[in-house]
Order: structure tokens, then sequence, then C-alpha cells
């Protein structure tokens, strides 16, 4: 499983999903690879925002080794599946995407936990330090349903 988690600059939000959903399937043993990527290339080649660093740090999770990067196309083709942390990530990633867009790999991150509601993972970079605590729950939520969803997948097409 190669998974790709994307927010617009990769230093809030997608890296914490990144390092969140790596410590899962490290403690679970599992082959899989965890990315992480931004739509804009404001920030590519810098470490994660301060508060992210410091609430994963906080919760068991180092991402200080994480450097921003650009989301190019050449993912669609990469990953299995590319979780998009809000509406707006979406449209940009179609669009750079272009024809290979593929609406069955990228999904809004939120349905995984909360399906049908079209919710988006609130940006906390304009926010408190508090607001990076409520992303890291939310995001640490759904990296726990993914997990469970796609482990159990791997485990049925074992043994089909």
């Amino acid at each position: 499983m190669r998974i790709l988690m994307v927010c617009l600059g990769n230093i809030c939000r997608s890296p914490i999903a990144e390092g969140v959903m790596r410590a899962l399937v490290t403690r679970d043993n599992l082959d899989w690879v965890i990315d992480s990527a931004g739509t804009e290339s404001y920030h590519i080649g810098e470490p994660p925002h301060t508060y992210s660093q410091k609430i994963c740090q906080k919760n068991g999770v180092d991402i200080s080794q994480q450097k921003a990067r650009k989301f190019v196309a050449a993912d669609l083709k990469d990953f299995d599946l590319i979780y998009v942390m809000a509406r707006d990530v979406m449209e940009s990633v179609k669009h750079i995407a272009g024809s290979a867009f593929d609406a069955r790999k990228v999904i809004l991150f939120l349905e995984e936990s909360h399906p049908g509601s079209g919710r988006s993972v609130p940006d906390p970079w304009y926010g408190t330090e508090e607001g990076y605590s409520e992303v890291y729950d939310m995001i640490h939520d759904t990296c726990s349903v993914i997990l469970e969803k796609y482990r159990a997948a791997a485990v049925t097409d074992l043994y089909n």
C-alpha cells in the first residue's frame, strides 16, 4: 500500500497525517509507504510548521525530518491512494493532475471517518497552537479508520 497525504503547503496538515499514518503502520509492522505533499510551492524543502512538530512530538510522533515537497501529476501513478485534506486541495490536485486524475484514488481525507460529510480538515496555519491539537486529533482518528479499513482488505486479499 502506498499512501500520499496532500494539503496546501505541506507544512501543517499533511505532514501530521504522514507522521501519524507512518507511526500506525510501523506499530503494526505493515510494509506500507506513506508520504505527503502540498499543492503549492510556498515551503518546498522546509520542515513542518513548529506547532505541527510540537503536537506530533507530544503524541510520540517525530516529523522533524520531513521536508515539504510539491504534488506532481506523477504522484497519481506512484501512489495507491491520495488523501486530500480539503476541498480546495482536491480542486488543485485535479488541476495539477490534468488527464492523469483518477477520482477512484483521490479521496477527501475526512470522508473515511465521516462518510458523505464533505468535511475538510481545517487549516491551522492562521490559528493558535491549540488549533493544531484539534487538527491532530481529527487526523489521528481518521488515520486509524484508514488503517483498519485497508489492513482488513489486505488480509482478505491474502486469503482469497
